[in-house]
């Protein structure tokens, strides 16, 4: 599968996560993008989302396309940076290998419908792991996530990095990305 096409075309995202990301997250960078996004979400069919209603998975995908194909090139990363404190996140974690594994449950939370895809986290050293992005959200986007993700759950002293790493690309038509996480 290539980036930006849904594993299963019954695949829903929620309403709430599409306005956290146009309306929170990426009008954090202006308010021009913000307002390209919603042209972009409204040439895909998502006119006036809704919080509380389901869109088709592949309409969002195409429109985060659209978003990286028009707006600067690092704002998928910046935008992924930004949902652990913009989305609905579990609550009560405590260290980065539970940020890293509520990853998967945020994203449960914010999709239905068929196959989703998923995150999987494995600690590889005492303050190591490997995060595995199985979707079909680009990798610049994932990076950013998992790397904000472990920022957010690591001791204050810590240095996090995250570096791709593996024998499979979403770039290259694979369905997943694997990162090795430093903390």
């Amino acid at each position: 599968m290539a980036t930006y096409e849904a594993f299963d075309p019954n695949v829903e995202v929620h309403g709430q996560t599409i306005l956290t990301v146009v309306d929170d997250a990426l009008a954090r960078f202006s308010a021009a993008h913000r307002e390209r996004a919603r042209e972009a979400l409204a040439a895909n069919g998502i006119e006036d989302p809704s919080p509380d209603e389901w869109y088709p998975q592949q309409a969002w995908l195409n429109t985060v396309e659209a978003i990286a194909d028009e707006l600067e090139p690092h704002i998928l990363d910046r935008l992924g940076e930004q949902l652990p404190d913009a989305a609905d996140w579990p609550s009560g974690l405590a260290g980065v290998e539970e940020g890293l594994r509520a990853v998967d449950r945020a994203y449960e939370r914010n999709h239905r419908g068929g196959d989703i895809g998923s995150y999987r986290f494995e600690r590889i050293d005492d303050r190591a792991g490997e995060v595995v992005c199985e979707n079909p959200y680009p990798c610049v986007f994932d990076r950013g996530l998992v790397r904000a993700a472990a920022r957010r759950y690591a001791p204050v002293e810590s240095f996090v990095f995250v570096e791709e790493r593996g024998d499979t690309c979403r770039r290259e038509g694979d369905d997943a990305c694997t990162y090795t996480v430093f903390w």
